[in-house]
Parts: C-alpha cells; sequence; structure tokens
C-alpha cells in the first residue's frame, strides 16, 4: 500500500498509508445537473451509469502528489475534486483531480479511471473544521493549453452530495476505513471536454479565508518511430 506524506493544517507533518481507492461518480445533489454531466460524457460515447452515485474501486497505488503526470496519449483530461481520508488523526480532506482517459472511458468507465494516475495535493484539512460551512466551500479547475491558463471547472460544493452522504452510501455507515480514500464526484467543464498540457485544481474555503491547490503537468507518452 502507498504511503502518502502530506501537511495537516495546525498539526504539522503526517504520513498516512491508503489502501483503497474509490472514485464516487456521478455524484451531484442537483439531478439535472447529473444529467447534464451524463449527457456531456455521452457526447464522447461513454455509457449511461447503472445507478447514479456509482463508485469506482481502484488501485491504491494511484494516488499520486506528484507534479507531472504521465498518461497514454494526448486523449485524457482531469477534474477538480474534494477527497476524503480516513486516517489515525481523523476525517481528513484535500484536493485532487480524477485524471481519466475520455478515449477508454467511451467504451470502459471502470478500465479508463485505472489507466491514469489520481493526483492530490500535499496540503489537508480536518473535515470537522470545515462541515458547519460545507455548502460554502468552492471548487476550481484550470487547464492550460499552449501556455495559457483557462478556467476549465467553477462551482460550489454544494452541487455534489454531502461527502456524509456519500460515505453512508458507500459503507452503510457513518466512517470510511481507516486507510481509504475516496474522491466525491466533480463539476460539468466550462467548453470543451479534453486534454491539457497541465491542470491546476483548487479548493477554496471563504469562511475560513484559505484554499487548498495542486498543479500539475501532464506529459503525453506516445508511440515510439
Amino acid at each position: 500500500m502507498p504511503t502518502l506524506s502530506f501537511e495537516l493544517t495546525g498539526h504539522g507533518p503526517i504520513q498516512v498509508a491508503i489502501d483503497q481507492l474509490v472514485i464516487a461518480g456521478w455524484a451531484g445533489r442537483d439531478q439535472a445537473a447529473v444529467e447534464a454531466h451524463i449527457a456531456e460524457l455521452a457526447e464522447l460515447g461513454v455509457p449511461r451509469p447503472s445507478q447514479v452515485p456509482c463508485f469506482y474501486r481502484l488501485a491504491a497505488s494511484l494516488l499520486s502528489s506528484d507534479q507531472r503526470l504521465q498518461t497514454p496519449g494526448r486523449n485524457s483530461s482531469g477534474e477538480a475534486e474534494v477527497v476524503l481520508i480516513q486516517a489515525p488523526e481523523g476525517l481528513l480532506l484535500g484536493i485532487g483531480s480524477d485524471h481519466t482517459d475520455r478515449k477508454v472511458e467511451s467504451y470502459d468507465v471502470t478500465v479508463s479511471k485505472q489507466l491514469c494516475a489520481k493526483p492530490i495535493g500535499l496540503e489537508l484539512w480536518r473535515f470537522e473544521e470545515v462541515a458547519p460551512h460545507w455548502e460554502r466551500l468552492q471548487l476550481k479547475c484550470w487547464r492550460s493549453r499552449d501556455g495559457a491558463d483557462e478556467l476549465y471547472q467553477d462551482g460550489e460544493v454544494a452541487s455534489l452530495l454531502d461527502p456524509r452522504d456519500l460515505i453512508q452510501r458507500l459503507t452503510g455507515g457513518e466512517r470510511l476505513p481507516i486507510g481509504w480514500a475516496m474522491f466525491c464526484g466533480t463539476q460539468p467543464v466550462i467548453g470543451e471536454l479534453g486534454h491539457g498540457d497541465a491542470f491546476e485544481v483548487a479548493l477554496i474555503d471563504p469562511v475560513l479565508g484559505r484554499e487548498l491547490r495542486h498543479r500539475y503537468r501532464v506529459e503525453a507518452l506516445e508511440v515510439a518511430s
């Protein structure tokens, strides 16, 4: 199992062993927004899910805090997501990107998610610190192409199911097991869904005046001639 090093705000450096990684898909609170995201992906041939939300179990080794992501070709893109981590220190949250191969996603969603590492930022917050004003938190993502950054996603986490709801749906209980990490869903993109040379994701807390950020560049591996 991978052991990742983080900086827990108000506490200091911690190390967390992650042995289970889960991606929550189609986790929007507003059913109309969920349908919009399903339609967005359907344009790329992605089949409609059998139920919403759904949960994909991935290899824990895919979780990475590296600032470089190698991908098979130029068919992938990132998505800003809150990441929950159940650690000995309690329920923690960070900012991550469900980077996914869009070409493979058109015929096998589970396999597409296994093809790319899942970036996560180095800083974490305690969930209990933001729980009272959870719906005020904001998710943003920027995509870089040809040296220019453009806003790619922008919205409040209130558009997504509450993470405590996701935990209950996944486990049937009130908490994740120690060592589990869960990506909590994303929002529709602004403009075209697709490849970028780099992605930057952010979770903004306007109440406590702070933010989590992570930027990573994408190195597309082309077939050698």
